[in-house]
């Protein structure tokens, strides 16, 4: 037997499953915790009133429909994980809005358990338009037919791209809902570019897809420029992703108390949040007060996935033993506080690390920038301390140039969450000339969120150009943030040249979206 915290046990319950039916009302329980068998049903209560026992049945998904009397230790219902089974009450109809449901049942290995939740009675949408669905099979070609029928009808347009893919569509299960055709990006190559990383090294052909013109172009002029002075040096200094639950207290001094009792419960917290993966480690917990308001910063390693969703369920296990166990009255509770910053830029992340903290650096001959950019060192260095007034001046957060189209057009590539571009794209940039008249440049990208497993990271496309960089699978996420960071370094060098030498303008007007079409 083991302790299952009380918020983690309402995750049993589907919510917005709640429904009249012609026989009485209907909700649906889905095993999230493992595989476990159903010993007893004790009770079901709704607006607490217990419903009776006769009147309760329970629907196996197979046709099945058993009582609670036909359940027991020794005729126990298999529950494994992912399982759904749907409770039919035979009581009156149910009016419209909120309900208390509280279920009361026994189960091996987990013991006697019991939840109460809240769930809605909703008007009848039926007559509403909807998007065709498969219940049992929507990502099969008669259900993916059925959606292009309709978008075509409701539109009135005829498809002669989205509806034209290379791989069988059960393979987005997971990455999109309603699948109805793809949308293609262009996708072109720079370099190879040199790396001297502790993960990447050696020369690396790099994946680009944007619709942007000019960008390939601009990036392989500064991986150009790069190995022509010896390649790039890029370290990942840190890694750290992160969930920031807050908790509401009666006054500043509850706050104050709670933190130390969460400081003095750091060993179980840290047990109960990597109970729930077998990659997700929490660091530490970066504390915050305001007001009245615990805000808790949870940090995270995550491995070769991203960790959002990872972080959140770990941080979801963590904060329901804290409620269940701390004393204190704790007012409110939220999961996320909008302190992780996700998809936002945010100073937090770039002091504190979200994601993988990458610097690139790089040393660039003289003779090669006035040969090749027709640009020197000085006027570089010159040109980036004007250029960190007109950073300071505008609010920036950071004085990168423009790292968000390497990582945008990679992101697309690789198959990354790139909404993560948001949080990733801030880049603290910094040049000097050296005794020789050389020009250092380094570009420290604080928030560099990247995958080689899970997301998009498995899809077919994106597959192969993970592939090609050598960062399939498990083991090579600091491979790909330093490939990432290389690569956004030779686009600063591009730029800032570009500008100073007044290339800027005429590269668009040659290559981009300025030219006569």
């Amino acid at each position: 037997m083991s302790f299952i915290p009380s918020m983690v046990l309402k995750q049993l319950y589907t919510f917005s499953s709640l429904k009249n039916i012609e026989q009485g009302v209907q909700f649906t329980i889905k095993n999230r915790l493992s595989d476990a068998e159903l010993t007893e049903l004790q009770g079901i209560t709704i607006d607490g009133r217990a419903v009776p026992s006769n009147s309760i049945h329970l629907d196996l998904g197979d046709g099945t429909l058993l009582t609670p009397a036909q359940i027991s230790a020794g005729k126990p219902i298999p529950f494994p994980l992912r399982k759904t089974l749907t409770v039919r009450v035979g009581i009156p109809a149910l009016e419209l809005g909120k309900h208390k449901i509280g279920i009361a049942f026994k189960s091996k290995p987990f013991g006697a358990l019991k939840f109460e939740v809240e769930d809605a009675i909703s008007e009848d949408t039926g007559h509403m338009v909807r998007i065709p669905r498969d219940a049992n099979d929507d990502y099969g070609e008669a259900a993916i037919q059925a959606r292009q029928r309709f978008v075509g009808e409701f539109t009135g347009t005829q498809f002669e791209h989205i509806t034209k893919y290379s791989f069988d569509p059960h393979l987005t299960q997971g990455n999109v809902e309603h699948f109805t055709g793809v949308a293609q990006v262009p996708l072109g190559f720079a370099g190879p570019l040199t790396i001297h990383g502790e993960h990447a090294q050696g020369d690396f052909l790099i994946p680009l897809a944007t619709t942007e013109g000019t960008l390939v172009a601009s990036y392989n002029r500064g991986i150009k420029v790069v190995n022509l002075s010896g390649g790039v040096k890029v370290t990942v200094v840190a890694d750290a992703m992160q969930r920031a639950p807050v908790f509401v207290f009666e006054d500043a001094r509850a706050g104050r108390d709670f933190l130390r009792w969460v400081e003095a419960h750091m060993g179980t917290i840290r047990e109960e949040a990597e109970g729930t993966s077998s990659v997700a480690k929490l660091q530490n917990i970066d504390p915050y007060l305001a007001n009245k308001f615990v805000y808790l910063r949870f940090n995270y390693s995550t491995g070769d996935a991203a960790g959002q969703n990872m972080v959140g369920r770990a941080t979801f296990a963590a904060c329901s033993w804290i409620i269940d166990h701390y004393e204190g009255t704790i007012k409110h509770f939220y999961l996320e506080s909008n302190f992780a910053t996700d998809k936002k830029a945010s100073q937090v992340n770039i002091m504190r690390t979200r994601g993988k903290r990458v610097t690139a650096e790089a040393i660039i001959k003289r003779n090669v920038l006035v040969e090749n950019m027709r640009v020197e060192p000085e006027n570089l260095a010159y040109h980036w301390g004007v250029a960190n007034i007109g950073s300071f001046l505008s609010g920036a957060n950071n004085n990168g140039l423009h790292s968000a189209n390497a990582i945008t057009a990679m992101f697309i590539a690789t198959g990354q969450d790139v909404a993560n571009v948001s949080e990733s794209s801030a880049g603290v940039l910094y040049t000097e000339v050296t005794p020789e008249g050389d020009l250092y440049l380094s570009l420290t990208i604080p928030s560099l969120i990247v995958a080689t497993f899970g997301g998009g990271t498995g899809l077919p496309t994106q597959r192969e150009c993970l592939a090609l960089l050598g960062c399939v699978g498990r083991g090579k996420i600091n491979r790909l943030a330093e490939i990432v960071a290389g690569v956004a370094l030779a686009g600063e060098i591009s730029l800032a040249s570009a500008i100073s030498s007044s290339d800027w303008v005429s590269s668009h007007e040659q290559y981009g979206r300025n030219r006569n079409k």
